[in-house]
C-alpha cells in the first residue's frame, strides 16, 4: 500500500509542476501582450484558461481520492495538503493572467499612450517572484522560498507608486482615463500575482520544514 501511495504522490507532483508551468507561461504571455500591444498573443492567454481550470479541478480530485483511499499521515499528509493549496493558488494566477490579457485586448483597440513608468519594474519583480516561488517548489528550496517572501513589500510599494502616477496622469490627460485605468488594473493584477507567489513560497516552507510562516515578518537573507 505504501508503494502505491508513493506512486500516486509522484503523479501529483508531476501534474502540479505541469500546471505551474502553464500558469507561468500564461502570465509571461499576458505581460508581453501588454508591452507589445499584441492582441493575438493576448487572445491565446484567454483561450488557454479553460485548460488550466480543468487541470486544477483534476488535481484537486486526485488529492481527495488519495486522502480517502490511503489516509496518509505525517509527511505524506503535509505534502498533499500543500499540493491542494498550491494548486488553488496557481489556478488563481492563471485567472489573473487572463485579466491582464483582457486589458491588453482593450489597449490594442485604443491609440497608444505612455504607461506608468513604475509598471515595467513592477512586472519584472512580480514575474521574478513567481518564477522564484515555482523554482523553490521544484527544487524544494526553502532558502529560495524565503527570498521570494522578501520581495512582496517591494511590489506593494511599486503598486502604490503606479496609483500615484495614474492619479497625476488622469488630471493631466482626462481623455485617456480608460486606457490609464487599464494600466492601473494591470498593476493591481501583478500585485495579486506577487501575493500568490508569496503564498506558494510559504507553502514550500511548510512542506519542507513544517513551519507556518504566513503571518511572520519577512527578514532579509543573511
Amino acid at each position: 500500500m505504501a508503494r502505491h501511495l508513493q506512486q500516486e504522490i509522484e503523479k501529483l507532483k508531476s501534474k502540479l509542476l505541469t500546471l505551474a508551468t502553464n500558469a507561468k507561461d500564461a502570465v509571461e504571455k499576458a505581460v508581453k501582450s501588454v508591452d507589445e500591444r499584441d492582441a493575438g498573443l493576448a487572445q491565446t492567454v484567454v483561450d488557454g484558461d479553460l485548460t488550466i481550470d480543468r487541470a486544477e479541478v483534476d488535481l484537486e480530485e486526485d488529492c481527495l481520492k488519495i486522502l480517502a483511499l490511503y489516509q496518509p499521515v505525517a509527511t505524506d499528509l503535509r505534502l498533499i495538503v500543500s499540493v491542494m493549496k498550491i494548486n488553488n493558488d496557481i489556478e488563481r494566477i492563471g485567472d489573473l493572467a487572463v485579466n491582464i490579457a483582457e486589458r491588453a485586448l482593450f489597449l490594442c483597440t485604443e491609440p497608444p499612450i505612455e504607461a506608468p513608468s513604475d509598471l515595467a519594474e513592477m512586472r519584472t519583480k512580480a514575474l521574478a517572484m513567481l518564477i522564484g516561488s515555482l523554482d523553490s517548489l521544484v527544487r524544494q528550496d526553502t532558502k529560495r522560498a524565503r527570498a521570494v517572501r522578501t520581495g512582496d513589500d517591494e511590489v506593494d510599494d511599486l503598486n502604490r507608486q503606479v496609483f500615484r502616477e495614474f492619479s497625476a496622469a488622469v488630471r493631466k490627460n482626462p481623455d485617456h482615463v480608460e486606457c490609464l485605468l487599464s494600466y492601473l488594473s494591470v498593476g493591481r493584477h501583478l500585485e495579486r500575482i506577487a501575493d500568490y507567489a508569496t503564498n506558494i513560497a510559504e507553502d514550500v516552507i511548510y512542506l519542507m520544514e513544517g513551519e507556518i510562516v504566513r503571518h511572520k515578518p519577512t527578514l532579509p537573507e543573511g
